[in-house]
């Protein structure tokens, strides 16, 4: 039977590299982004649909269930990806950005959970991609960090919520992963990287991981791929990080 995933977000860096993963292992792919994403390579083109909502909407949400439901097939998944950080002083905040990180990065993920809960057959899994954010606070950081520790709390109550009716909700938390979207955040002055995010990045890599360098996109899509699959069908409730060991726990 065909399988279908649903991924927001799936137009560029981490979004885009779980589509591909889950493109080229057979699956139907629905892609909801803001922007249709640059076209994908001809081998898995057809198993991709790509979607534009906003998923501060929850109709959107509802929009990327019918058409997956559109598809045919088993809806096996939903991940929750969109989202963007940008650091701000606390002095720097305002309503406007307060309102758009915490309604983008975790008001978001509540409403493709309730539709993902309401669509969902047994078995199914809910993946909220979220971040190292999610776990420990960092300077000049604090409005999204609030957003992605909300994303720890979402994910643990909805793995006791949902878990009796056969979903699994789980959490992925990669550390730095150098997308164009993270390089233009690190340009911000209030960011670590003062402007200067390719040496920040280098240099975070060699002294706070322990792998000596920084997880790929690629490799955040092999876990969340992993997460949904039979093979992780006893884990639910999970944040799980993909730092290259800057976070051990």
């Amino acid at each position: 039977m065909l399988k279908t995933v649903i991924i927001t977000g799936g137009s560029k860096g981490i979004g885009r590299a779980i589509v591909e993963r889950f493109a080229r292992s057979g699956y139907h792919v629905v892609s909801g982004a803001r922007t249709i994403g640059e076209n994908f390579g001809s081998d898995i083109a057809e198993r991709i649909t790509q979607v534009e909502i906003d998923v501060k909407n929850p109709k959107d949400h509802q929009k990327l269930i019918a058409v997956a439901k559109s598809v045919g097939g088993q809806l096996t998944a939903y991940i929750n990806n969109a989202g963007f950080s940008e650091w701000r002083t606390i002095a720097e905040i305002d309503k406007p950005f307060l309102s758009d990180i915490l309604e983008t990065n975790l008001m978001g993920y509540f409403w493709g959970c309730k539709a993902a809960a309401a669509a969902l057959k047994d078995t199914g899994s809910i993946i909220n991609i979220s971040s190292l954010a999610a776990k420990r606070g960092t300077p000049n950081n604090s409005a999204y960090v609030a957003s992605k520790f909300g994303v720890a709390g979402l994910t643990q109550s909805l793995a006791k919520e949902l878990g009796p009716s056969g979903i699994r909700v789980n959490a992925v938390c990669p550390v730095l992963i150098p997308t164009p979207g993270l390089i233009d955040a690190l340009s911000h002055s209030s960011s670590p990287a003062k402007v200067a995010p390719t040496e920040f990045l280098d240099d975070f890599a060699k002294h706070q991981t322990a792998l000596g360098r920084l997880p790929t996109a690629e490799e955040v899509a092999n876990l969340v791929y992993f997460l949904v699959s039979d093979e992780a069908s006893g884990i639910t409730g999970q944040s799980i990080n993909v730092d290259c060991g800057v976070l051990p726990n």
